[in-house]
């Protein structure tokens, strides 16, 4: 039989503020991480892993770790005067506008992906087919194996074409699959990809001599 006090407590606890989640912490040294942070590539579980800045400073040394892990750059470079036309997208049978190359080191090739509902897709399509795609834009030469990824978007007037870091891509991926309505994604979602490359066209610069390896 509930008493009087226990109805009050009961009713009490709906008016309880929700824990706050967790806060987020770095995956190798467990720092707790405040704001923006930086993320590594795990090579060997193909995942993204936070991370403090010391530890993403260590990891950028090759090699650091055995290889294992690998920071993800924060460059971002557009290519304005890349030779993408219509023809060259076709032949990447991808049946959606948004579509990314990154170079898988340990596969030593290129791997296809686009955003869907269901995550990223890999594309089936052979990879030889790819290369004309490829080297209408400088941009493809730069690739950092893992950490970066060449992103592409297709509209009515014209290709877009970015070298980014592969955390970005992923966060697109993870945004259009949150957002996507229906067959083509729905409003929501393509508002969502304009502000995206939005703001990447606002951070990428052209290449300097230095983006260039040696």
């Amino acid at each position: 039989m509930s008493t009087p006090q226990t109805v009050a407590h009961r009713g009490l606890q709906r008016f309880r503020a929700p824990a706050p989640p967790p806060p987020e912490r770095c995956e190798l040294c467990g720092t707790e991480l405040v704001g923006r942070h930086r993320h590594l590539v795990d090579t060997t579980n193909r995942a993204l892993a936070c991370a403090c800045i010391p530890c993403a400073l260590l990891f950028q040394r090759p090699g650091a770790g055995g290889g294992q892990f690998r920071t993800v750059p924060d460059r971002c470079l557009t290519d304005p005067a890349h030779r993408l036309d219509d023809a060259a997208w076709d032949r990447l049978q991808i049946p959606v506008g948004v579509a990314f190359f990154l170079r898988n080191a340990a596969l030593d090739r290129l791997v296809a992906l686009y955003p869907s509902p269901a995550g990223a897709t890999e594309s089936e399509l052979d990879p030889a087919r790819w290369q004309t795609l490829l080297d209408a834009s400088d941009l493809a030469g730069l690739l950092e194996p893992d950490v970066e990824a060449l992103l592409l978007r297709r509209t009515e007037d014209r290709i877009e074409c970015y070298l980014v870091p592969v955390d970005i891509a992923y966060e697109l991926v993870g945004r259009m699959r949150l957002l996507w309505r229906g067959f083509d994604g729905g409003a929501e979602a393509r508002e969502a990809l304009t502000e995206f490359f939005r703001d990447v066209a606002g951070r990428a610069r052209a290449p300097r001599e230095e983006d260039r390896r040696p």
